[in-house]
């Protein structure tokens, strides 16, 4: 096969987390497809932090597992630290996240695309894209290669025009030791597309030889580490490598304030906007100028490597003020660099130009996925390129796309936010963006989303089976409980070592598991109890997933019932081609919004900045006519 006769399903442009999720996609729906990217040394490299998940972010790596993606395959699998953060709250705050050892991560991804049948690499820069009339139909290399292709995937990170800032010194590059990508965003504003200028900054990498972990917190994993994927191929944690907590102070903010002037954040040479969530520190000094101290978390980059990422350090200050700076904090006194801390600003495009399944407006067949759309994270990435593999590979076999609604998945939420409001800094996701969060838990993500994959192709019949089992023996316990009788003998014990009132008659212990102060480890006591649950083979995710239900049910019923009406909206659909110019009842930025952003449907329409509830209704009696 050669690259010069072969026209492929699916080219993905770019291996970081969006690209290397699109190709996997694609390729394991049965689409022929070549992964380009500059360098297959870096494949799914992780550029930042050493770390995957977090609050909200965890979910949705989950999700990507429930779909048959890889990145919590690979997360379980180099994994250093697990951690289950929030669960002093309710389950729907629950958000797993894992150290990574980032050697073996990228290694272990590369591995993975090298085992997926339909992919083919081919390692050169993508400097143009081909079109025919409004379709794309191919890409154009550096070495002057013409590469076709039925859809293309353009997944570029921070690498379109990118730009690196330290102090003074600005230079081209998509990341520390490699180039820039040039070509791609002219030609898409020469085919009318709005593009725009974001911002992300990274902390410097120091020896961990040189810190004084004496003078920090240590921060170890969770006692009884969970995983990520919901597949028996990847283990817990055995051992675990800690993490550290020190603080800057006066002297730190002090000192970083010297270099203020010689700061491309502060001297107008980045115009762009940075990510709000995850400011440099100069931002951090400056925007909270009140705060006498700021958290910095000492992250080893592996199991095997003394290589630190400071955590909260992020900077694009000049070298000597990052140096003279970061001795003042506790532990660093004689710290050794390995590399300083820099900024970099690079090219995107405001997502409002995109379809749900994230297909462009302008162009057919062209797909966006990643950092392109205006997020940041490596698991927002991960999450689109995913979809976007799927619809590209869909769309080659003319079928319907894949669209997953806000109520279905946090993936859902994000997709649907990008397109509807679009964004003027970098997106992340947080559980408050998402309106059914009691729906779209860690615990859930394979049950709500395997049967819908399985359906597709992607998710393999194993993942099936797994959920159906978790499905049929959740279910079977639940029915259990509501027929259990226990006698006062059985449970008043254990209600007086909680301090609560015991009960005068034999009641069912499902009434009595869904009092808020007992967990339902408390009742393991009780023999029938116990032997039920040895009987029936059932495990700590069947007993959790018990649980949820037993104190939350309520409340996941009252979502349910929410997002069903919203459903109902977005069963009445908007034409394409639909004139709001035609709708005079419309306030004037109503019509201006809809028409830009055309939503598909009057749910997404009511969801836009700007379309008031009298703008829907107006929409609703019309589209009723």
């Amino acid at each position: 096969m050669s690259l010069f006769t072969t026209t492929y399903d699916v080219i993905v442009v770019g291996g970081g987390h969006a690209g290397s999720e699109a190709a996997a996609a694609s390729a394991n729906m049965g689409a022929r497809t070549l992964l380009i990217t500059m360098n297959l040394q870096n494949i799914a490299q992780m550029s930042c932090n050493p770390a995957m998940g977090g609050i909200a972010k965890g979910q949705i790596v989950r999700e990507i597992d429930a779909l048959g993606g890889y990145s919590a395959i690979v997360t379980d699998k180099t994994a250093i630290q697990f951690k289950m953060l929030n669960k002093s709250k309710g389950p729907a705050m629950w958000s797993p996240r894992a150290q990574s050892d980032r050697m073996q991560f990228a290694e272990c991804w590369r591995t993975l695309l090298e085992k997926t049948e339909n992919l083919d690499f081919y390692q050169d820069s993508v400097n143009g894209l081909i079109f025919d009339g409004e379709t794309i139909v191919g890409v154009k290399t550096n070495l002057g290669l013409e590469i076709k292709a039925k859809t293309v995937i353009v997944t570029a990170g921070t690498f379109l025009n990118g730009l690196i800032h330290i102090g003074e010194k600005t230079f081209g590059g998509g990341r520390a030791g490699e180039g820039a990508s040039t070509g791609i965003t002219e030609d898409l504003v020469e085919k009318g597309f709005e593009s725009g200028r974001m911002k992300t900054g990274t902390p410097p990498r120091v020896d961990g030889r040189s810190l004084d972990y004496s003078k920090m917190t240590e921060q170890p994993g969770d006692e009884n580490p969970e995983k990520f994927s919901y597949l028996p191929i990847t283990k817990t944690l055995s051992e675990q490598r800690s993490c550290y907590l020190t603080y800057t102070n006066q002297t730190t903010h002090d000192l970083l304030k010297e270099g203020f002037d010689r700061s491309p954040m502060f001297n107008g040479r980045i115009k762009s906007t940075g990510p709000r969530y995850c400011p440099s520190v100069e931002d951090k000094i400056n925007r909270f100028a009140e705060k006498e101290r700021h958290q910095i978390f000492v992250e080893p980059e592996g199991w095997n490597t003394v290589e630190i990422y400071v955590n909260g350090f992020s900077t694009s200050l000049p070298e000597d003020i990052q140096d003279k700076a970061i001795r003042s904090i506790p532990g660093f006194e004689n710290v050794k660099f390995f590399r300083y801390g820099y900024a970099i600003e690079y090219d995107y495009f405001p997502p409002t130009q995109l379809k749900h399944s994230l297909e462009t407006k302008l162009i057919n067949n062209l797909f966006f996925a990643g950092q392109i759309n205006g997020t940041t994270g490596y698991e927002e990435a991960a999450a689109q390129g995913l979809m976007a593999g799927v619809n590209a590979a869909l769309k080659t076999q003319n079928k319907e796309p894949f669209i997953l609604k806000r109520s279905e998945a946090y993936i859902g939420v994000l997709i649907d936010d990008l397109i509807t409001k679009g964004t003027e800094e970098p997106y992340r996701m947080f559980t408050s963006r998402a309106e059914y969060r009691t729906l779209l838990r860690q615990d859930n993500a394979d049950l709500r989303l395997t049967p819908k994959s399985y359906k597709l192709g992607l998710a393999s019949e194993e993942r099936m089976k797994r959920v159906e089992a978790k499905k049929e023996k959740t279910e079977l316990l639940i029915e259990y409980l509501k027929n259990l009788s226990v006698t006062k003998e059985d449970i008043n014990p254990i209600l007086t070592s909680k301090n609560l009132s015991p009960i005068n008659q034999s009641m069912k212990l499902y009434k009595i598991a869904a009092r808020p102060q007992l967990v339902f480890n408390d009742f393991l006591s009780i023999e029938k109890l116990n032997n039920f649950i040895y009987t029936n083979n059932i495990d700590k995710e069947i007993i959790e997933q018990v649980e949820i239900h037993l104190k939350y049910s309520g409340y996941i019923e009252k979502e349910k019932n929410n997002a069903d009406k919203l459903n109902r909206l977005e069963n009445v659909p908007i034409p394409s081609n639909f004139d709001y110019t035609k709708v005079k009842s419309l306030s004037y930025e109503a019509r201006e919004k809809l028409t830009k952003i055309k939503p598909t449907s009057i749910s997404q329409a009511s969801r836009i900045s700007g379309v008031s509830p009298s703008d829907v209704s107006v929409l609703l009696v019309y589209m009723g006519r």
